[in-house]
């Protein structure tokens, strides 16, 4: 989220709602249109609590998806890079081209499989490389034992990164149902409405803008926080970014390579093939 935008749709709202404070405020009778005040705080606490407790239970959701999807991105990465050891266990020519397809996978997901997060334009399709390491693989006929197991291993880990990376592109067209944000749109029209019948004349004007500013900047805050939470990916303060998968490349194409471990990539710097 753009921390300067999200301050601007604050302030604005805002200075709506009080002015519409300020504009009731007017013709408002002594002492807010209640005539029993503490009545109408009751009432006004029950709907509060209403809201609360609703949107509370929605952030929870909203944040769960944001980690899933942070955590799902870490251990894919860790993934390929296991990946990439693992296959040096195969003979060639199958060593050198798994490695390699796991590099190409690995730049797909930081260029531009990343900036299709980011635009929710990302569709179900898997990652290309992934059908081409499937290929790859079914050309390995393991005769070791060393083999055998590193194949096991293999078969293993791929599952595992592929369930990853589910859960790192799960969240991003928004986990929070429709459902949801009409009920807190509605509560919070709700609770702003209400507010005004507290509009009293007799009142300074300071203090009614107080008193609606206060509510506004709470329930604007939090809104904009849930939204945050919902699309985990941007280019926003705060949002997720390949810097897993980046740390796994630089493993493998510059540290890896001092264990005798070189790799030779079959694409361009954005996981497009050559």
């Amino acid at each position: 989220m753009n921390i300067a935008l999200g301050l601007l749709i604050v302030l604005v709202v805002v200075a709506t709602t009080s002015a519409v404070m300020l504009l009731v405020r007017r013709r408002a009778p002594e002492g807010s249109y209640f005539s029993d005040g503490d009545r109408a705080a009751g009432v006004f606490g029950v709907l509060a609590t209403g809201f609360s407790v609703l949107l509370a239970f929605i952030i929870v959701l909203g944040y769960q998806a944001f980690d899933d999807a942070r955590s799902g991105a870490e251990t894919e990465a860790i993934l390929v890079a296991q990946q990439v050891e693992t296959a040096q266990f195969f003979a060639e020519p199958a060593r050198s081209q798994l490695g390699g397809q796991l590099v190409c996978y690995g730049r797909t997901v930081v260029g531009p499989e990343w900036q299709a997060l980011e635009t929710g334009a990302l569709d179900a399709q898997i990652n290309p490389w992934a059908g081409r390491l499937f290929q790859t693989l079914k050309q390995v006929d393991p005769q070791t034992a060393a083999e055998q197991s590193a194949y096991d291993t293999w078969m293993s880990q791929t599952q595992e990164r592929e369930l990853a990376r589910n859960a790192r592109i799960h969240g991003a067209p928004g986990l929070i149902p429709t459902p949801m944000w009409v009920a807190l749109y509605v509560l919070a029209t709700v609770l702003f409405t209400y507010m005004l019948f507290f509009a009293d004349s007799t009142e300074r004007a300071v203090t009614q803008v107080l008193l609606m500013a206060s509510v506004t900047v709470v329930v604007v805050s939090s809104l904009l926080l849930l939204n945050f939470f919902n699309h985990p990916f941007g280019t926003g303060v705060g949002t997720l970014k390949p810097s897993a998968m980046e740390r796994a490349l630089h493993l493998v194409e510059s540290e890896m390579p001092a264990l005798g471990i070189t790799v030779s990539p079959p694409c361009d710097g954005d996981g497009k093939p050559r």
